[in-house]
């Protein structure tokens, strides 16, 4: 309830303040279970890509957004599920409450690179994405969004207004079942919809992990990823 009531009111104001354009909205299922595998460049990624679905968007998000009191609110209020990047049982549960979001028919985003783009590059993927498909046999839609970066890069809290922003959608993928928890499968997987995102979304693929990067440009910017997605 808390999450269509956001939705009536936010929507409202960011169509009025940016300029949406929406493509391959076809290739989103109109019913029944799918991960939207998004690339990751703003805060405001999640307020955009809901934005144009109708059905409702539960999206796997880092545990910091929830532990400060400027986004806390907002991941709470919608629903979304925390995953701590400390690895082992937290981010495990995590994982199946994700699933479990699919075994119900539902939506769920999930940003493959496992925290925001520290340029505008496209980062090495995740596993857990793959993981979460062969678990439940659910479709990975693509997703590209563009121009989110110029409306709110990382580190300012307040978005720029009358910037246009594409969400664009590819055909979904599938993973195969008998991948089960083959490393060498997961990582293929994860690399064909990798390469999908940035046919998408016109992006340089980088074939380092985000975190490594932001890690390297100082001790402020290190993130822990979740253990078992490599």
């Amino acid at each position: 309830m808390v999450y269509w009531c956001l939705k009536a009111v936010l929507s409202p104001v960011l169509l009025l303040l940016w300029r949406v354009r929406v493509e391959g909205r076809r290739y989103v299922p109109r019913r029944g279970p799918a991960l939207l595998a998004a690339n990751h460049q703003s805060f405001c990624d999640s307020f955009f890509l809901p934005l144009v679905i109708a059905r409702r968007v539960t999206f796997v998000a880092k545990a910091e957004y929830f532990d400060s009191w400027k986004t806390g609110w907002f991941f709470r209020a919608a629903g979304q599920i925390p995953i701590r990047r400390d690895g082992g049982d937290v981010s495990r549960r995590a994982l199946d409450t994700a699933a479990g979001v699919l075994a119900d028919g539902k939506l769920l985003g999930i940003y493959p690179e496992g925290t925001r783009a520290p340029d505008e590059h496209l980062y090495r993927g995740r596993t857990g994405v793959a993981r979460l498909a062969v678990d439940t046999g659910a479709p990975v839609v693509p997703v590209a969004l563009v121009g989110t970066r110029k409306i709110q890069p990382p580190g300012r809290l307040v978005m720029r207004p009358f910037h246009a922003v594409t969400v664009r959608f590819g055909p979904p993928l599938y993973a195969d079942a008998a991948a089960g928890d083959d490393p060498l499968a997961l990582r293929a997987f994860t690399e064909r919809l990798m390469a999908a995102i940035a046919e998408l979304s016109g992006q340089e693929r980088v074939d380092v992990y985000a975190s490594e990067v932001r890690t390297l440009r100082g001790p402020a910017a290190v993130e822990r990823e979740p253990d078992g997605e490599r």
